[in-house]
């Protein structure tokens, strides 16, 4: 089961993920140092937190990623995203792009190099139950899908502010 499945619809999770990182940069730079300190709603992550979360996100996709084609029937560790958010008041934008970036170019190399039958291989999610290693992927992609609304989200209502 992917929860972000209604973000991906008919999208290629490989394009997506590919082209994130990009579409991140350009966002941050739109927004600008002010504008990354706005969210979408009172009580909601800034654009700087998503990409703080994007950038922790991307750490547990790294190791979900490796676990899943290194063990047999893999089992997820689920992380309490707000647990970690705790931490993002003293992380900076450029870092937090800068992380992402480098993990996920890392992330899509393992992707591009591994055999197409690697993609059905058999994943355990405790919260989400039986998936595939594509089903894996086709989470990132949509996790991207839903940040980058929300930072897309904040960036116009800043340009008609």
């Amino acid at each position: 089961m992917n929860p972000y499945a209604s973000f991906l619809g008919d999208g290629n999770p490989r394009d997506v993920i590919a082209e994130t990182p990009e579409r991140l940069s350009q966002l941050a730079m739109t927004l600008g140092s002010e504008g990354l300190e706005h969210s979408t709603a009172p009580g909601k992550w800034t654009a700087r937190e998503i990409l703080c979360h994007l950038a922790d996100t991307e750490v547990a996709f790294a190791f979900r990623l490796r676990q899943a084609l290194a063990e047999p029937h893999h089992v997820i560790q689920p992380f309490d995203q707000d647990r970690w958010a705790a931490t993002y008041a003293g992380y900076d934008a450029d870092a937090a792009i800068e992380t992402f970036s480098a993990l996920r170019r890392w992330n899509v190399a393992l992707i591009q190099s591994i055999p197409a039958e690697a993609f059905s291989k058999p994943v355990t999610h405790p919260e989400r139950g039986q998936m595939t290693f594509q089903t894996v992927v086709e989470t990132m992609a949509g996790h991207d899908l839903n940040h980058r609304r929300q930072l897309e989200a904040i960036a116009a209502r800043a340009a008609s502010a």
